[in-house]
């Protein structure tokens, strides 16, 4: 016999059933008429279906086959009664078919960011994406957003690891006046990731040249910020504004811990923040992190775990790339993970952080901050930079990169070599020919574990 606490929890969890599955039939659902037209269909097929067949239901399957038969060969034997209810049963099963594919279309119209039209291509490719490479791409800068408007046609597994020490512009503003991280860098990502409209995107970089209190700020960095404030929370925010972008991926900050970068110089002075670590013109010995044991994002040390290749830059190498890098327990992740790790050199030094230095000092810096076992390939530009463009970067303080590929060599690292620049007004990473070098890296390395591992069990 069941107790009274038996029974009550008997009751609550059916009352709980009902709720729940009432909520269908709530105004505004959009699916009511389309569940009666399933229901009307239902009827008119068992109603009609059992008119052709008979009411025997041990025979009835028989004497439908038996029915349909003689509807082919002897339609004259079939009467008009049967005739009208084969009609009403099929009018179900089609009344059946719509309601189920407007049910949903309506569901799924709120759910996915693209055309219910496309349903099909949609599954197709989420399915694929399980297959697809997981790439981890560590830094931040504009190298970094625009080589992953490029990855991200290869695979939709990439996880961005972007760096918080920012303390300038827009970003810097927010950061000094909210007390949040700041949000320019993963802005910029998660619009690099962004499968959405480009007025969408356009809007997210929008930045303000006029206004008291908004003249500089971009609305993108406005938005994160004000989602941080509805949230409660900077990493809810940027998982909220990567569904409003419909981001292909996710992008994660390095720490959530408000993080300064500091600089110490060849002749041991030091520099904090940085907005001001290039403007001493001094030469780096190294840049570090206060507080040096700020915590990473679990999610981020999942997704170096699990990676299929880990993708370091592009990007400034003391003021994008390393700042994530020291973050320690982010660059223990790197160090242990068994898949591909690859660095994308700088083409151009850069003043008041590289000037003068070759791809094998990049390598030397990364290795000295970090430790051994951080970098398996270097991807290196060969290809010349035109002479009027040369020169204005000369101007500047600036030269291309040289590759000495034989000295990134005696690091232990395999450099690999390629025209890897668009030939513009600015010396930029060609995103498309730089995705290409690093695709072919990670099919090689995948080929070949694969190979491997066959070798192996045979």
């Amino acid at each position: 016999m069941w107790s009274m606490l038996s029974i009550e929890e008997y009751y609550n969890g059916f009352e709980s059933l009902w709720r729940r599955y009432v909520k269908w039939f709530y105004p505004g659902m959009r699916v009511k008429r389309w569940i009666l037209l399933m229901i009307l269909g239902g009827i008119l097929t068992v109603g009609g279906g059992a008119v052709f067949v008979g009411p025997e239901p041990v025979i009835a399957l028989g004497r439908a086959i038996t029915n349909w038969l003689r509807a082919i060969g002897q339609s004259n034997k079939i009467s008009l009664i049967q005739e009208l209810a084969a009609v009403v049963a099929v009018l179900g099963i089609v009344l059946i078919c719509i309601g189920f594919r407007q049910v949903i279309r309506s569901l799924i119209k709120d759910i996915l960011p693209a055309d219910p039209k496309d349903l099909a291509e949609i599954i197709f490719r989420k399915r694929g994406l399980s297959r697809d490479p997981a790439v981890v791409v560590i830094g931040g800068g504009t190298g970094l957003s625009t080589m992953l408007r490029r990855l991200k046609l290869k695979t939709g597994r990439i996880t961005a690891i972007v760096t918080v020490a920012d303390d300038g512009g827009s970003s810097g503003r927010i950061r000094s006046e909210l007390g949040i991280p700041p949000p320019g860098d993963i802005r910029n990502t998660l619009v690099a990731l962004a499968n959405t409209e480009p007025l969408m995107e356009q809007l997210f970089q929008y930045r303000f040249d006029w206004g008291k209190g908004l003249e500089g700020h971009s609305f993108g960095n406005l938005f994160i910020a004000a989602m941080t404030d509805i949230t409660g929370d900077f990493e809810a925010a940027i998982r909220t504004s990567s569904q409003v972008l419909a981001v292909r991926g996710q992008v994660l900050p390095s720490t959530l811990s408000s993080v300064t970068l500091r600089a110490e110089y060849e002749d041991g002075s030091t520099t904090s923040g940085e907005s001001l670590i290039p403007q001493r013109g001094k030469k780096i010995r190294r840049v570090f992190l206060e507080p040096e044991n700020c915590k990473p994002l679990e999610e981020a040390i999942a997704a170096i775990d699990s990676a299929d290749a880990i993708v370091l830059g592009p990007g400034s190498l003391y003021t994008s790339v390393l700042p994530n890098l020291l973050v320690r327990d982010i660059r223990e992740a790197v160090r242990r993970s068994t898949a591909p790790k690859i660095y994308i050199c700088n083409v151009m030094t850069q003043p008041g952080e590289t000037e003068d230095y070759k791809a094998s000092d990049h390598v030397r810096a990364l290795l000295n901050h970090v430790g051994p076992g951080l970098i398996d390939y270097v991807i290196i530009n060969t290809a010349a930079v035109p002479d009027d463009l040369l020169e204005r970067y000369r101007r500047e303080g600036a030269e291309p990169v040289e590759p000495d590929v034989e000295a990134v060599a005696a690091l232990g690292v395999t450099p690999i070599t390629a025209e890897v620049i668009s030939m513009t007004n600015l010396v930029r990473h060609n995103p498309e020919k730089l995705a290409d070098a690093i695709w072919r890296i990670i099919s090689e390395r995948t080929s070949a574990g694969t190979l491997g591992k066959l070798v192996k069990h045979l």
